[in-house]
C-alpha cells in the first residue's frame, strides 16, 4: 500500500526565504540567481521553473529525488545562513512558491517560482554596499557578483541596485540593507530592525530619490580615483611605454 501525501490548495501562493547568489550574464543583458547549495550549478532568473540538477527525465519536484527549488518558511532561518563565511556575500531572497509542491518542517521543495525581493548586505568590509560587483568567480556563462562599498570597488565595473532589478525584469525589487558602523541615509528608515538605507529598486522604474543619488554619487567617485591611479601610472612611463627616471 502506498502511502500518498495529503495535498494543498493555496488561495495564494505559499511565501518563502532563500539566500543565493546574484548573477550577471556574459554579456551583461541579463541578471539572475545562483543557488548555495545542490543547484548551483544551474542559474536561474526572477521568474523560473526547476530543473533535474542530476539530469533525470522527471519533472521537478520529484517524490524520490532532491531536485527543485528549495526554501524555508521563516526569514530568520534564512538569515542565520548569511552568518557563514561562503554565504556572507549572498543575497536574501523572498519568494513566491509557484506550482507542485512539497511542504517539509522547515520549507518546501517545488516546481516553480518568482522572486519577489532580493535584500543586499553590507560589503565584505563591513561598510554599507553601494553596488553589486564581480565577485571573482562565476558559472559558465555567467559572473557572480557581490556586494561592494565605494572604497572596495577598485577597478571592478559597478552594478547598482536599480541596473541589477531591470536586467533581472520581472518586477524584481532589490534592496540594499546598511553595513556595520554606517548611518542611516537620508529618507532611510529604522523600522523591521533590518538597518535598511531606504533604497529600494524595482525594474529600474521611477525617478531616483536622494539615496539612490547618493550612491551614483559614490560610484562615480570610485571610478574618479581609479582613473586618477591609472593616470598617475601612465605619468610615470615614458612615450615608448617604458617607466621613467631609471637607468
Amino acid at each position: 500500500m502506498r502511502l500518498r501525501l495529503p495535498e494543498e490548495r493555496p488561495t495564494e501562493p505559499p511565501t518563502g526565504y532563500k539566500i543565493a547568489h546574484p548573477v550577471l550574464s556574459q554579456d551583461g543583458t541579463r541578471a539572475g540567481f545562483t543557488g548555495v547549495s545542490l543547484g548551483g550549478a544551474l542559474p536561474y532568473g526572477v521568474l523560473d521553473e526547476a530543473r533535474c540538477v542530476y539530469g533525470r527525465g522527471h519533472r521537478a519536484p520529484a517524490r524520490r529525488c532532491d531536485c527543485g527549488f528549495h526554501c524555508v518558511h521563516d526569514r530568520a532561518a534564512a538569515e542565520a545562513l548569511l552568518c557563514t563565511a561562503e554565504h556572507r556575500a549572498a543575497l536574501l531572497l523572498e519568494v513566491s512558491v509557484l506550482g507542485a509542491y512539497i511542504r517539509f518542517e522547515r520549507g518546501f521543495r517545488y516546481a516553480r517560482q518568482r522572486v519577489r525581493t532580493a535584500t543586499v548586505g553590507p560589503c565584505v568590509c563591513g561598510a554599507g554596499s553601494v553596488a553589486l560587483a564581480d565577485a571573482g568567480w562565476g558559472r559558465p556563462g555567467w559572473r557572480a557578483l557581490a556586494p561592494s562599498c565605494a572604497g572596495c570597488l577598485g577597478g571592478r565595473t559597478p552594478v547598482p541596485s536599480e541596473t541589477f532589478a531591470r536586467l533581472a525584469g520581472e518586477g524584481l525589487k532589490v534592496t540594499v540593507t546598511a553595513g556595520a558602523g554606517v548611518g542611516m541615509g537620508a529618507g532611510g528608515t529604522g523600522g523591521g530592525g533590518e538597518g535598511q538605507v531606504g533604497r529600494e529598486a524595482s525594474g529600474g522604474l521611477g525617478e531616483p530619490g536622494v539615496p539612490e543619488l547618493v550612491a551614483e554619487a559614490a560610484l562615480l567617485q570610485a571610478r574618479l580615483d581609479w582613473f586618477q591611479t591609472q593616470l598617475a601610472r601612465l605619468g610615470e612611463r615614458g612615450p615608448g611605454g617604458t617607466e621613467t627616471g631609471r637607468v
